[in-house]
């Protein structure tokens, strides 16, 4: 799918989604919620994004949800997305927590209120997030959570950038079994 040539789609396989962005945003910080078990989750994201549906079509319809958030690539490039999302699995933004960031963004680059406006399409939405420019604060704490301050080498530089990284951090919202993994793995 091109966001410039074809029309976005309201639709999976026949299944009518709700596409507005703030259904998907909810999903993302559904999919974060370690209090929730994996059924639960499940049952949560149908009735976010589809009406009157037939258990026969849940299959179908949690693919959809995937589609759209993923912006209309194909499971290989979806498969692809998600390693590359395991590799660097530094988080850098969170809807929750940098919600008045991205807010203000929006309002002061493109005068879109996202508080007033009644609907605006996952893809559109996606598409003008990773569009925002530098100047906007929640570009730059994006940029220094995703910097890699091991590679530099001015030792000043380097505690210059720890101390902002610490400043700006999110909070690590992993289980305690993920801490566990994560240590052990960077052990091995």
């Amino acid at each position: 799918m091109n966001i410039l040539i074809d029309k976005l789609p309201k639709e999976y396989k026949g299944l009518k989604i709700d596409t507005n962005f703030r259904s998907f945003i909810l999903f993302e910080l559904l999919m974060q919620d370690h209090n929730l078990k994996e059924e639960e989750k499940v049952a949560i994201t149908l009735n976010l994004f589809y009406e009157g549906l037939e258990p026969k079509d849940y299959k179908k319809a949690l693919e959809g949800v995937i589609w759209i958030y993923s912006g209309g690539k194909e499971k290989k490039e979806q498969k692809k997305d998600q390693n590359i999302e395991k590799k660097n699995k530094k988080l850098i933004y969170s809807f929750e927590h940098d919600a008045d960031l991205i807010y203000s963004a929006f309002l002061s680059q493109y005068s879109i209120d996202l508080n007033e406006i009644e609907y605006l399409h996952w893809w559109k939405f996606k598409s003008l997030f990773e569009g925002l420019n530098d100047e906007n604060k929640i570009c730059q704490y994006m940029s220094y959570r995703a910097m890699d301050v091991s590679k530099i080498k001015d030792k000043d530089q380097k505690k210059y950038y720890k101390d902002l990284q610490k400043k700006v951090a999110l909070p690590d919202n992993r289980s305690e079994e993920e801490k566990e993994q994560d240590f052990s793995n960077a052990l091995w």
